[in-house]
């Protein structure tokens, strides 16, 4: 899920609530064109020998209300944060420091939207929801990657995680902001659940819209089309490949939320994570009781060296807003419940009890639940340090699911020792934590190894974490055989 950047949006559909929600940053350093036009390159940037912009028509991204296309001499942030043709406040947080970008990437950037109602996206002035940025390599292999993006990010998030890699591997990429963004997205829409729903049906409008796109450009369609993304986006790429399998050849799902309407799902085990973690912190006579809450909860043994900032910047929020979504009665007119509060008080989230919540409540959960009926390959991982989506609660039950299912032969699932939700965290704990990124790219060379016959990934099992590790090892390599 990841923390949020702050945004703001107009109350639309769901008058009556009066606002009680405190928002704050929870991640520190956390070209004018006509509507439905492709902008000419400007001047100078016409790109490399050969011509990829200057005497040919811009590819145009079918139902799009708004499109720019600018010609780039790099498209991964090596080249975009300078060029403004990312937000380096989208992937703040995101990744180690340290991470290595590639560069040597040139050709075209789209950016652009769908036509949307709702405004909480602020980038690039267009205050417009529904925005996308498509990304076509000169050098193309073949292949298209598309994500949607974690948390309630916008379009840019995936860049430092995904875009830079893929890109430089010669896939064209396309990633979407899901429709709506910010801490407050659950104002969108008319009813309980439509802001989640909306995400998966704009991840399916983005992945056939840049399929034209890349068949414009390159003059043939995609050979393979992916799917990938973490948190939300890992979410999104299960109930792609549930829903619309016919779109994709494949998927890699890095910790992916969980929804079911019988639970496990986020409203489950982050109430718990509210009551029992004041009193663990506090010490005292009641102090093992509630390590054991939290325990019994999903959050792992050996992680509570995390839970002081996910107290601090996750669990609350996380639930209120994800709550406030499915859910708005449950604090009457007060909008996303009261930040911190104590157990006792009228509608805390604190003493939130989804299994005894009304039928409409699971309904609206229904509405974006997951089966395990993929229908195409999917590798999932997940780390066993996770204190936001803890690992029982989640990938462990969604793996379930898909045996359960029929469909397990179509999933590989591996467990990342000592992984945690945000990569991050490895800067300040870097004896404790290893980072995902570089296994979420040995899970997608497995993807393509697999797809194209060459090898099948290895069995589902624990990929554990070298006993003598060095951190800089560990942020480029993460075999997982």
């Amino acid at each position: 899920m990841f923390p949020p950047r702050t945004a703001s949006a107009p109350l639309r559909g769901r008058p009556g609530r009066r606002a009680a929600l405190g928002i704050r940053s929870l991640v520190g350093a956390c070209s004018l064109v006509v509507a439905s036009a492709v902008a000419v390159p400007a001047a100078g940037a016409e790109g490399t020998p050969g011509g990829r912009c200057t005497g040919h028509v811009l590819p145009h991204v079918p139902g799009a209300a708004r499109q720019q296309a600018d010609c780039l001499d790099e498209l991964t942030t090596a080249g975009t944060v300078a060029s403004g043709h990312t937000d380096p406040a989208d992937f703040a947080g995101l990744t180690p420091e340290d991470l290595p970008t590639p560069s040597g990437v040139p050709g075209i950037q789209i950016d652009g939207y769908f036509p949307d109602t709702s405004t909480t996206n602020t980038n690039h002035g267009w205050n417009h929801d529904a925005q996308f940025v498509i990304r076509l390599p000169d050098r193309w292999n073949g292949g298209l990657v598309v994500s949607g993006t974690p948390a309630n990010r916008e379009q840019y998030a995936n860049d430092r995680a995904i875009s830079d890699w893929v890109l430089s591997r010669g896939y064209a990429f396309a990633a979407t902001d899901k429709g709506n963004t910010g801490p407050t997205f659950y104002r969108v829409g008319r009813g309980p659940g439509d802001a989640i729903a909306e995400w998966n049906t704009r991840v399916t409008q983005l992945t056939r819209a840049a399929g034209s796109v890349v068949t414009q450009r390159y003059h043939r369609p995609p050979a393979r089309t992916l799917a990938t993304g973490m948190s939300n986006g890992g979410y999104l790429v299960r109930w792609q490949l549930e829903n619309h399998p016919e779109l994709y050849d494949g998927g890699v799902d890095w910790e992916g939320t969980l929804w079911r309407s019988d639970g496990p799902n986020p409203l489950t085990f982050l109430p718990p994570a509210l009551r029992a973690y004041p009193a663990y912190a506090a010490g005292g006579a009641g102090a093992q009781d509630a390590w054991k809450a939290m325990r019994k909860a999903g959050y792992p043994a050996g992680s509570e060296f995390l839970w002081p900032y996910h107290h601090e910047v996750y669990w609350d929020l996380t639930q209120r807003i994800y709550r406030e979504e499915v859910d708005p009665d449950f604090d009457g007119a007060t909008e996303a419940g009261t930040p911190y509060c104590a157990p006792g008080t009228p509608g805390c989230d604190a003493d939130y009890d989804y299994a005894t919540r009304p039928p409409a409540v699971h309904r609206a959960v229904g509405r974006i639940a997951l089966t395990g009926r993929i229908g195409k390959p999917l590798i999932t991982l997940h780390g066993t340090l996770d204190a936001l989506l803890p690992i029982s609660k989640d990938s462990d039950v969604y793996a379930r699911m898909v045996h359960r299912a029929g469909r397990g032969a179509l999933l590989r699932y591996y467990r990342i020792e000592d992984g945690t939700h945000v990569d991050s965290l490895v800067d300040a704990y870097p004896d404790k934590l290893r980072p995902l990124v570089p296994c979420h790219r040995s899970a997608f060379e497995a993807l393509e190894r697999w797809l194209t016959g060459k090898a099948r990934p290895p069995a589902d099992h624990t990929v554990q974490r070298p006993a003598d590790a060095d951190p800089a090892t560990l942020l480029t390599s993460c075999p997982l055989d």
